[in-house]
């Protein structure tokens, strides 16, 4: 079994099949050898985890694991398009949106969920740059949406 396959095996993590794009896009594209992911959001079978606003209708605890969810999505993207986990040479960069109530300023805290799985997954090669943004709207009203930059072995 492949090493990342694995590490997520041991983490209780299962990767759910990509859903088809509900609009005119691909999930994921590869340029060189960097693949960017489109935006994803905190879905589980088809259904948000979580809806509204962080600070508002959803804590930070609970905005960390819509962020959470969102990148295992995009880790099923990645496996999806790669074919194989371990071509991820390293996490290049997220950019986070996050649904935030008024006044609400603790985006990082809640990005963290997304950024701890990385670590967790892939180790160092997961550590990335990213940007953690407040909206006052997301589509679908989720919590969270991520993309991603990651860096790829040739084959």
């Amino acid at each position: 079994m492949a090493k990342i396959e694995q590490r997520l095996e041991e983490l209780g993590i299962l990767l759910e099949k990509v859903p088809t794009p509900v609009a005119q896009y691909v999930p994921a594209k590869t340029v060189g050898s960097l693949v960017y992911t489109s935006g994803a959001d905190c879905r589980v079978q088809g259904v948000l985890k979580y809806t509204g606003k962080i600070g508002q209708e959803l804590t930070v605890e609970q905005g960390y694991d819509a962020a959470r969810q969102v990148m295992i999505n995009l880790i099923a993207v990645l496996k999806d398009h790669l074919g194989d986990l371990d071509r991820v040479k390293q996490v290049v960069k997220l950019l986070a949106f996050v649904n935030s109530a008024d006044g609400f300023v603790e985006q990082p805290f809640v990005v963290n969920g997304a950024s701890d799985l990385l670590v967790e997954v892939f180790g160092e090669k997961g550590r990335h740059a990213r940007s953690a943004i407040s909206s006052n709207e997301l589509p679908f009203n989720t919590p969270v949406e991520i993309e991603m930059i990651v860096e790829i072995e040739s084959i």
